[in-house]
């Protein structure tokens, strides 16, 4: 069969990166007033996810660094709900995997699932926290603000989800998952209830919200206390949204996704990206880019083996089916309320295998196929475009075209070089 050439494109993308993260977290820490609560040999447990945020171990090891220069004792506890298959073990490793160890922290890593109960939200829902932060003097949650891949309104995934799901452990995140619904999948409907339950019952002192640009760097820093939080998340919503990087096409047939992982997306492939937010298979009315099908060629090494939003995709690759943990997508997928997004895809042995089959559901003449090949949906800087998007990518005055249509080329196996 005959498949369509390929030209590469770049998008321009505005920079918004802060050259020296330390000095920016540094800075902002030692003039908010309320680190001087921090007394010497006082413990302080800093919450990290399972994210792969920018220089996220930097952002980290400069907290502690400080925390140490006040004579304080910290310590990193996994907030990630039911992350690395829902064990102490895999939570450590899913943080050694982002590059947060003891040794290159600087501190120790304090990776359970036991929670202490700390009361009821909206409905009943139970209130579960990680013991060993809720023990601590002191409590310091970092995370990323940015849009929910199934999530709505105006607070979405940071440092309030943090306090609700991820350090809620696996017992938090199968309380609140099934919940979502019940309030529209909009958790700003139950924030102002909630988070001042939390911080009243826990030794929450800070947040270090982090807001990353298009091209996957920290941009903006923002150390908020408790009484802060919920004014502060919809803001820096509202800046990450207008940052984060989109396809330069409104449609197409095929979108070939090189890798998906958990440190991509929370569903390893954003769901605002590839325009599947409230459905696994196709975008809503109002919902863009409208994406036909989905083919994931391979899981990132960092995932170790979680397939979370696999499901989302059409086709994928023998590789993958053979990367796939079980135990930790499943446990994912079901406790997120979202089980199809475990369910592998039609799979076969070769890339061009998969081409062929996609082909082969609608003749055309190769030149008319609107197909788009990414790294994966975080990295949208320089694309893969089939030659039916030339004169539009000529006309656009955001993408440079950096060579001529040519030939797929595949090895030996069939798969794409």
């Amino acid at each position: 069969m005959t498949f369509p050439r390929f030209f590469t494109a770049k998008q321009s993308l505005t920079s918004h990166r802060i050259g020296d993260v330390a000095a920016e977290v540094t800075e902002q820490l030692k003039a908010e007033a309320a680190i001087e609560q921090i007394r010497p040999g006082q413990s302080v447990a800093i919450a990290v996810g399972s994210r792969g945020i920018d220089r996220i171990a930097e952002v980290t090891q400069t907290v502690v660094r400080l925390l140490i220069d006040r004579n304080a004792q910290p310590f990193v506890v996994p907030a990630m709900g039911s992350h690395g298959g829902a064990t102490d073990q895999g939570q450590a490793a899913t943080l050694a995997a982002l590059g947060i160890t003891p040794e290159s922290v600087g501190c120790p890593i304090r990776s359970s699932m036991e929670t202490v109960p700390i009361g009821e939200g909206p409905g009943g829902i139970p209130l579960s926290f990680d013991r060993n932060a809720a023990a601590a003097d002191h409590l310091i949650v970092i995370n990323r603000i940015k849009p929910h891949t199934k999530l709505d309104g105006s607070i979405q995934s940071g440092v309030c989800k943090m306090l609700m799901i991820g350090l809620g452990k696996h017992r938090g995140a199968i309380a609140f998952h099934p919940a979502f619904k019940s309030f529209d999948y909009r958790l700003d409907r139950i924030t102002a209830d909630v988070i001042p339950k939390i911080l009243a019952a826990t030794p929450f002192l800070l947040g270090i919200a982090l807001v990353e640009d298009a091209h996957d760097s920290i941009g903006q820093i923002a150390v908020a206390t408790g009484d802060q939080l919920l004014d502060l998340e919809p803001t820096l919503l509202r800046r990450a949204i207008e940052w984060m990087p989109k396809l330069p096409f409104r449609t197409a047939e095929l979108l070939i996704i090189d890798a998906i992982g958990k440190e991509i997306s929370g569903t390893g492939l954003d769901t605002n990206v590839v325009g599947r937010k409230w459905h696994d298979k196709m975008a809503g009315d109002d919902e863009w880019p409208k994406i036909d099908e989905i083919y994931v060629r391979s899981l990132t090494e960092k995932t170790a083996g979680n397939a979370s939003g696999i499901g989302i995709a059409e086709y994928t690759h023998r590789r993958v089916a053979e990367q796939i943990d079980p135990v930790k997508t499943r446990i994912n997928c079901i406790t997120a309320g979202h089980p199809t997004a475990a369910a592998l895809p039609v799979w076969f042995d070769s890339d061009r295998d998969v081409l062929e089959a996609v082909t082969g559901q609608a003749p055309m003449d190769a030149d008319q196929r609107r197909w788009l090949r990414i790294p994966n949906t975080l990295d949208l800087e320089t694309l893969h475009c089939s030659e039916a998007y030339w004169e539009d990518a000529r006309r656009s005055d955001h993408l440079e075209i950096l060579d001529d249509p040519q030939p797929l080329r595949f090895d030996d196996q069939g798969d794409l070089v």
